[in-house]
């Protein structure tokens, strides 16, 4: 087979793939992951089951294949945010960060359900979803290694001696260079960011908080300072 009719076939299969992604998207959308059927996308693209399978073996082939287009494009998202703020001080590249965190919530929310809303029934993440999902968290340690390099970086409030064995392992997993009580700020940091994007995207913040831009951008301040950041620049 030629080169050229190789590259015709590729360019063919990307975009059948893309095809099958994008009615995955749909189905997502309109009944859940949990609903999620290579029978009814193949229905709705035309096409016999037999021919889908051979793009995505299962179902949860297919999910793994979304799961990491969501973390993707959610960490290319972070990172461009960081990039803008390069000159900025730490606290405010911290809240750039999270700011895209939560715009891309807000573009994608059948997304951000599927990679932070309830576990799919059957099915197990894979290895390969890890390096995406790690693309964020790797952005707001780099601000604090950038700030810990520039004397940036405060400890936060001591770490209870239950917990210092606990922080330290995290550490050693996740930024060796960093102090351990500024590593478990981070973590609990981390959850909270998402706790907030959750609330506000999934309804919990409904008849409580009216000005969530504003009221974001004040939380997630909190949380810069309460990893260490300081304000002025990085």
């Amino acid at each position: 087979m030629s080169s050229t009719a190789k590259g015709v076939r590729a360019r063919a299969r990307m975009e059948v793939t893309a095809a099958i992604k994008d009615e995955a998207r749909r189905q997502l959308a309109a009944e859940g992951a949990a609903k999620l059927s290579l029978r009814a996308v193949a229905r709705e693209l035309g096409m016999v089951s037999s021919a889908l399978y051979r793009y995505f073996p299962s179902r949860d082939d297919l999910l793994t294949a979304l799961i990491i287009d969501a973390y993707d494009s959610l960490g290319e998202s972070a990172e461009a945010a960081h990039a803008e703020a390069v000159d900025a001080g730490p606290v405010q590249r911290w809240i750039s960060v999270a700011q895209a965190v939560r715009d891309w919530a807000l573009r994608h929310p059948h997304e951000y359900a599927l990679i932070y809303g309830s576990p799919v029934p059957g099915y197990t993440a894979p290895d390969t979803t890890v390096p995406p999902a790690s693309r964020v968290g790797l952005v707001f340690i780099g601000i604090l290694r950038e700030a810990h390099a520039t004397s940036g970086l405060t400890e936060p409030a001591p770490l209870p001696a239950d917990l210092r064995p606990e922080a330290e392992r995290m550490t050693a997993d996740l930024a060796p260079d960093l102090p351990p009580a500024n590593v478990a700020a981070l973590v609990a940091s981390w959850a909270e960011l998402f706790g907030l994007v959750g609330f506000d995207l999934f309804g919990q913040f409904n008849r409580v908080v009216e000005h969530r831009e504003a009221f974001f951008r004040h939380a997630v301040g909190r949380l810069a300072h309460g990893v260490g950041l300081v304000d002025g620049r990085g």
